[in-house]
């Protein structure tokens, strides 16, 4: 593969000197005992609990005073919360769930937006040893359902608007959805809803911290996969070291940072990374509840001193699309580090941050099964960019040898590794350390399938040179990635096929310059419809008012036939081989060839 010239650091010339120096002697030194001996524990030896050790350790430690999350309004207005502001209104929290009678190890979910409620509640969950689910608030009424339904959510924190138009027309179907708590219902709560602002202003804010121990569920977080329903991913309290650990070393997290991660918390990365990693560091972490906005982000990381910035590929290649321009201007200089998740980074992005912003985006890698950062590029490492970069220390991670069928090559018991440079592979993590995930939740055998010969199976495909530098090649399956969102076909085909014009449909991403990934759907018509430009436009509009904007197909085509295998399964790589032009590989088990209509493509921005 063409690979660009690496860029070579000066570690001497840091402003701050990394927690790792040397990549080797951390790998040879650490451990993942010696990471939990960092973390407090509960008063008393009663277990270790991640609220505790994000908020409530501070407060014990003498630092309750620090601030802990600085909120930038629209208008540019912040406001502030200090780690006891925190820890009093987590406090209330967990108070109002005992009150409501929800319980250990019940599931509370969240559908708002990057609000101080949706901290507290957070963190208030883990204290009372229920299990918080975040559900991203772009979503529409049915993957809304479909979460709470498979979570079996017991409690669920919204607005009063984000509840009339996806939570309301389903809940019915929700028979064990039993308290709805309105962030903003201003004292005149919806029918069958609860005031969250009154019941906090009553709540006991001193409440002890639930005596959860390190393999309590602590996370539920649902990821689509390319099949069936999605899945929940079960995390513990004990992924807390993880996140410490990934946060010292990947993201070089110092006491005095101001450290913006932008990923929504109704995301894996927004949770990890953007609440529980920097809490637990006791750095001050922006939380911008605006979205996207290129002068905006500017003037934030100018006027907010932002040290370290923890972003995705998406937002960067939209500020690399505004103009380097958009940049001169604003003093950058606080920021000494900058990261970047969510898919792979391209190594342009990286160059352009050193030319533009002054610093290399130091690219990394990990998965909602993960928990935490796996790989990346660290501060005193070199960067070669479009690589992932070099394994954790504390994860030992491989290439594993696929057959014909993309299936792990496995021989007495054993994963085949592949071992040559350059050589392509599924990229594999060895079992233990604390952020994986413990299961799929009531799926046992879709759990079991990840694993093979004493590895995880991450599904990616991937190379490694002979430095040990890892290099993602691509998805072994289906999932599409677009603007940092990992989005399942099977999913959008259900909610497409329910459209009564839709007889079948398939689903693939196809490269876009600023998200990564669209989604396109290829669509066959019932008996009756014919092919136009306003039956797109209503199938595309059907499907956004059930999934949302970030789920829902921008482009669509019909299709007289879909490719599929005599068995009946749509071969969703040969439609996306024939949309790129791609060779397309086997198809001796094709049932009959397939073809869009002509100069029917629609895409919605």
């Amino acid at each position: 593969m063409t690979r660009w010239p690496a860029i070579a650091k000066d570690v001497a010339a840091f402003p701050v000197q990394p927690n790792m120096p040397d990549y080797d002697a951390a790998r040879r030194d650490f451990s993942w005992d010696q990471a939990r001996e960092e973390l407090a524990g509960l008063p008393g030896g009663r277990g270790l609990n991640i609220a505790y050790e994000a908020v409530d350790r501070h407060v014990a430690e003498g630092r309750g005073g620090r601030e802990a999350l600085r909120f930038i309004r629209a208008d540019g207005g912040t406001r502030s919360l200090d780690y006891g502001d925190l820890a009093e209104q987590s406090g209330r929290f967990a108070a109002v769930l005992r009150a409501l009678g929800v319980g250990r190890g019940e599931r509370v979910f969240s559908l708002l937006g990057r609000s101080p409620e949706l901290y507290a509640a957070v963190l208030g969950t883990f204290k009372n040893g229920s299990v918080f689910c975040p559900l991203f608030s772009a979503f529409g009424p049915e993957p809304v359902r479909q979460r709470l339904h498979l979570g079996a959510g017991r409690a669920l924190v919204t607005t009063r608007a984000l509840y009339r138009k996806k939570v309301a027309p389903v809940r019915d179907s929700l028979p064990e959805l039993r308290h709805i708590l309105l962030a903003d219902a201003d004292g005149t709560p919806e029918p069958g809803t609860l005031d969250l602002a009154a019941l906090l202003s009553r709540a006991d804010p001193i409440g002890e911290v639930a005596g959860t121990q390190p393999e309590d569920m602590a996370l539920l977080h649902f990821t689509s996969g390319t099949t069936g329903t999605p899945k929940g991913a079960i995390h513990v309290h004990g992924a807390v070291a993880a996140h410490y650990a990934t946060g010292r070393f990947a993201l070089d997290l110092h006491p005095e940072d101001v450290y913006w991660c932008t990923a929504d918390p109704g995301w894996v990365t927004g949770m990890s990374y953007g609440i529980i990693a920097p809490l637990v560091h006791g750095v001050t972490a922006i939380v911008d509840e605006e979205e996207l906005d290129a002068d905006r982000w500017y003037r934030i990381l100018a006027d907010q001193h932002v040290t370290v910035w923890y972003t995705a590929p998406t937002a960067l290649r939209m500020l690399m699309k505004a103009g380097a321009e958009r940049a001169a201007g604003h003093d950058l200089s606080a920021l000494r580090f900058i990261a970047s998740v969510g898919e792979p980074l391209n190594p342009e992005a990286v160059v352009w941050g050193q030319e533009v912003l002054g610093l290399p985006v130091h690219d990394n890698w990990w998965q909602t099964e993960t928990g935490g950062i796996m790989i990346a590029n660290y501060p005193a490492m070199d960067i070669r960019p479009g690589s992932m970069g070099r394994p954790l220390p504390g994860i030992e991670a491989a290439l594993v040898a696929r057959d014909a069928d993309g299936k792990a090559v496995v021989t007495d018991g054993q994963a085949v590794l592949v071992t040559e440079p350059d050589t392509m592979g599924e990229l594999a993590l060895r079992p233990g350390w604390p952020s994986m995930f413990r299961g799929y939740l009531n799926e046992e055998e879709r759990y079991r399938r990840c694993f093979a010969g004493g590895w995880y199976l991450t599904g990616d495909l991937a190379k490694r040179d002979a430095d040990g530098y890892f290099w993602f090649v691509g998805r072994g399956d289906d999932v599409i990635k677009s603007s940092g969102h990992l989005i399942g076909p099977f999913e959008v085909e259900s909610c497409l096929m329910e459209h009564p014009a839709v007889a079948e449909a398939g689903v693939i991403g196809v490269p876009d310059p600023v998200a990564g990934e669209v989604v396109k759907a290829f669509v066959e018509l019932k008996p009756g419809n014919q092919p136009s430009e306003a039956l797109q436009l209503e199938i595309i509009g059907f499907t956004r008012k059930r999934l949302g904007a970030a789920v829902a197909p921008r482009l669509l085509d019909f299709t007289s036939t879909l490719p599929k295998t005599r068995s009946g399964k749509i071969l969703r790589r040969l439609l996306k081989a024939r949309e790129l032009g791609l060779p397309e590989g086997d198809t001796s088990t094709l049932e009959a060839p397939a073809g869009p209509a002509p100069g029917l493509g629609k895409e919605q921005p």
